[in-house]
């Protein structure tokens, strides 16, 4: 048996049809886009603020073992390697084996002491410099 194909008028789409579709299109990208890239900023400020949150706790054990926390000099890097001298330390107090960049892809801020609490720990935001909003502002312990 043969089938044969008819062709037909009604095969395909017409050029009204795919203008249609992609003026829908438009629209859609149009107000879902906005949306999608603010909660992608947003996304990347928390994810900063729970970073904090945990090198906040692995400086608290760290200061536990120790009975102080890490000086300046010694930074952040100390929660993952050893300091010289450091007898009771029992780390590395976070998961990986170096210290995470925070979203933006810069290195957080340690100072010890901080000014109004033991340590400031802080990232600068999208842009890297203090101060700014939004995206750019600065997130601290």
């Amino acid at each position: 048996m043969k089938y044969s194909k008819r062709k037909s008028k009604e095969d395909g789409f017409t050029l009204v049809e795919l203008l249609v579709v992609m003026v829908i299109l438009g629209l859609l990208v149009g107000i879902v886009g906005p949306r999608v890239i603010n909660y992608l900023s947003s996304a990347k400020t928390d994810t900063a603020r729970l970073q904090i949150s945990q090198m906040g706790a692995a400086l608290d054990l760290y200061m536990i073992d120790m009975g102080r926390y890490p000086g300046s000099s010694e930074g952040l890097e100390a929660l993952v390697v050893e300091p010289s001298g450091a007898d009771n330390w029992n780390g590395p107090y976070l998961s990986s084996d170096v210290v995470p960049l925070d979203p933006w892809g810069n290195e957080y801020g340690y100072d010890m002491p901080g000014d109004a609490k033991p340590f400031d720990l802080y990232s600068l935001g999208a842009d890297g410099a203090e101060g700014g909003e939004d995206e750019n502002s600065d997130i601290s312990n």
